[in-house]
């Protein structure tokens, strides 16, 4: 089963293709990591729509799992539930369009804080620091947008979020590479490699001053999205209908990890 880190890993783990991720488990360089000690896998991708609730997979069956106002459609058919069932599913729908604010501001805060400590970096040996961070404004100015369109409580793709943000720090991170290396070079045939290391003894407390205290915060988001996935994989355990070969529903698994200690 292939691995996937969602935010916060990006932290909507049964909401990635045969995910195995670590909720609030992100290390985000220099020394801070964000970790909830909250494991969650699915092997389905999971979609919303304004009417349901979607699990697919390639492998495996049942390959499609669709919740629709307390009803169940497996594969190509409704089935029967019973009541119990029907209202366990209805609370799973509102559960998982619940947690789709706190999953979206996740996402936002984790592609945000690494944007600023390699944006940190950039500006620091970059020629034009202020260009620098211009192009950083418009790449969070990307994220957020991308994000607003990707998640809401009617709409979620989870491999379509994962490409928008990927594509969003793709685009910049390029460019902010080049800005160090040439400021580096201007450094190097100027004579001035002293300043450069300056800058390198001092940017280590710059990123941490800048990062964890978000990191602290994000951590307690993850936490909390940690709990209501945990609600989640109990209302899937207790559904009492069963596929016909007799295999319980299982749509997430979520495990708790002794807790790690920071570097």
């Amino acid at each position: 089963m292939a691995g996937r880190a969602w935010v916060a890993g990006i932290a909507l783990a049964f909401m990635s293709s045969a995910a195995t991720a670590q909720v609030g488990k992100t290390n985000l360089g220099r020394g801070v990591t964000i970790d909830a000690d909250c494991q969650v896998s699915s092997d389905y991708s999971f979609h919303l729509t304004e009417r349901s609730v979607v699990f697919t997979r390639k492998d495996g069956t049942p390959a499609r799992v669709l919740m629709r106002d307390g009803g169940l459609f497996i594969d190509d058919a409704w089935v029967q539930v019973s009541a119990d069932d029907r209202r366990r599913i209805r609370e799973y729908e509102r559960g998982a369009r619940a947690v789709m604010p706190l999953a979206q501001r996740i996402g936002r805060e984790a592609a945000q804080i690494a944007l600023a400590a390699i944006g940190e970096v950039a500006a620091a040996f970059s020629n034009d620091p202020a260009a620098t961070r211009r192009k950083l404004d418009e790449a969070r100015t990307t994220i957020d947008d991308r994000l607003q369109q990707a998640i809401t409580p009617e709409r979620f793709h989870g491999d379509a979020l994962g490409a928008a943000i990927g594509n969003a720090i793709g685009d910049v991170v390029p460019t902010l590479v080049g800005d160090v290396v040439s400021g580096a070079l201007r450094a190097a045939f100027s004579g001035d490699a002293s300043r450069f290391q300056r800058i390198e003894q001092d940017l280590d407390g710059r990123i941490e001053a800048i990062v964890e205290p978000r990191a602290k915060a994000l951590e307690r988001d993850a936490e909390a999205l940690c709990q209501r996935m945990e609600a989640l994989d109990a209302l899937d355990d207790a559904l009492e209908y069963r596929l016909p070969d007799g295999r319980a529903l299982s749509l997430l698994t979520v495990e708790r990890k002794p807790r790690r200690t920071r570097d």
